[in-house]
């Protein structure tokens, strides 16, 4: 999908389809009003005979209006103007791109970003690329007859007066991230006999390849041995596939410039171990390395926008399996920090190999250091599938991604990280246990982490209820790449 932004007068843009608004009870937008003149009143005439009330997010498909130069107007209802929010506008992006999609037109030119869809020109742009991107995507790969790729190839976004200067720069970045996401989701879709830890080392190298800027490395299992990784090698015993613990070092500032560390849990299929998971869905846990997944997107987009930040992604990888060798409940392993710990369930893995993986990543000596995981089935049930879990063990850090996720609208909710809860922790004859019984078990999982994290500012996203969807709709959603590009970008603008 390609983006652009161009001033013009609605009746007289080229292009397969042009997208104007019409308000609830018939006001036509200012870009409508100017077809309706060109068309000698056809879209008034329309609305009159009730074929357009301009309810939220309801379309109408024109053809070929006399004096309009586009091939198609498609009509879009913006519902009442004193009633538009974030919902609303989403509804009507989405709304919008599935209409174009259902046409033959390659291109389109939207006249949204100022017809009051929304916060702001920027927010909706943003999310008028991400839309498209998402309603282009296909998973279908592997399929013998993949389906035919989506017709509409360019997207225009159209303004009336001359565009804001900052929009054409946004349009950039959001590109780029919807073709990070685009590599996130590709990566989480794959199945666990093809993506396996090895797999997702080659993406890591070719990234770095691709990109002069990345410094790709990837340790092997003698590596992490030497490393007193004990934590994160009792996750791989059970499996025939090799871990890997890869590091992407992306230099866009000074040297002298402390990094952000992005650590991805990396778990390409998920068992549970000897504490076997449950048979239903479990070929969903092919996703469990959807933080991997994201962290390399992330990583592809920053790389393509040139942002002037260090940053480095740190991505433990394995399978969790059961076998003969597999890590028992009631073991005790000692991690790379020393701590020992007593593992009660072996499905409770995430939260073991990215131990070693923050302790690891106080060698680039971070300024930030943010974890993604998809850790806790609890937090599914906490949040729902709408906003990931957030925990932070500094305010400001946390605050500074809750306003990342409003402005891309991938948001975040933060939990309690207290003191309270770490005893639910204890254990008779280790450090710790990796888990802390049913109550709080998200927050619990946060404090494990935040126990190896003492050393610097960090944060921790439970992106267990965001990262896919089940059911009819099954596959990955990028997220949180919106969310990490965001803050990323904050960041080194200031």
């Amino acid at each position: 999908m390609e983006f652009s932004i161009k001033q013009g007068s609605s009746e007289k843009l080229k292009s397969g389809c042009v997208v104007v608004g019409v308000f609830e009870g018939g006001k036509l937008s200012a870009a409508a009003q100017a077809i309706d003149k060109a068309a000698k009143h056809a879209l008034s005439d329309l609305i009159a005979q009730g074929d357009m009330s301009g309810k939220t997010a309801s379309t109408l498909l024109l053809h070929k209006l006399p004096g309009v130069a586009a091939e198609r107007v498609l009509l879009v209802g913006l519902g009442k103007a004193d009633e538009l929010n974030n919902k609303t506008s989403l509804d009507i992006i989405d709304a919008t791109f599935k209409a174009l999609n259902a046409t033959p037109a390659k291109d389109a030119a939207l006249y949204i970003t100022d017809e009051g869809v929304g916060k702001d020109a920027v927010w909706v742009l943003k999310q008028a690329a991400l839309s498209a991107a998402e309603h282009a995507f296909r998973a279908d790969g592997l399929k013998s007859k993949p389906a035919e790729p989506a017709t509409l190839k360019h997207i225009t976004f159209a303004t009336l007066d001359k565009p804001a200067a900052a929009l054409k720069n946004v349009l950039e970045q959001t590109a780029a991230v919807t073709r990070g996401m685009a590599l996130t989701k590709t990566l989480a879709n794959l199945p666990g006999n093809i993506c396996t830890p090895t797999y997702l080392a080659a993406q890591a190298l070719a990234l770095g390849k691709a990109h002069k800027n990345i410094k790709t490395t990837v340790l092997e299992e003698k590596d992490m041995q030497k490393l007193g990784m004990g934590s994160f090698l009792s996750v791989t015993r059970g499996s025939e596939q090799p871990a890997k613990l890869i590091t992407l070092e992306y230099n866009g500032a000074d040297k002298k410039q402390k990094p952000v560390v992005l650590v991805g849990k990396g778990i390409t299929f998920d068992t549970g171990g000897i504490s076997l998971k449950p048979g239903a869905d479990m070929d969903e846990m092919k996703y469990d390395m959807c933080g991997a997944a994201s962290v390399l997107g992330t990583m592809q987009a920053i790389a393509e926008m040139g942002l002037k930040l260090n940053v480095v992604g740190v991505i433990p990888t394995c399978e969790n399996m059961p076998s003969g060798k597999a890590t028992k409940p009631g073991d005790i392993v000692t991690s790379m920090s020393g701590q020992t710990i007593e593992i009660l369930n072996t499905d409770a893995e995430g939260r073991l190999i990215l131990c070693d993986a923050l302790t690891y990543s106080s060698k680039f000596n971070p300024d930030t250091v943010i974890d993604i995981a998809t850790l806790t089935g609890a937090c599914v049930i906490a949040l729902g599938h709408v906003a990931s879990g957030l925990f932070s063990n500094e305010d400001k850090l946390a605050q500074e991604l809750i306003a990342a996720g409003e402005q891309t609208h991938d948001r975040v909710w933060q939990m309690p990280l207290w003191e309270d809860y770490q005893p639910l922790l204890d254990s008779n004859f280790a450090d710790m246990a990796n888990i802390g019984g049913r109550a709080g078990g998200t927050i619990t999982a946060a404090c494990f982490l935040a126990r190896f994290t003492k050393d610097y500012r960090w944060a921790h996203l439970d992106i267990a209820g965001t990262a896919w969807k089940s059911g009819k709709d099954k596959g990955a959603t990028g997220r949180p790449v919106p969310l990490l590009t965001q803050y990323l970008i904050n960041r080194a603008n200031k």
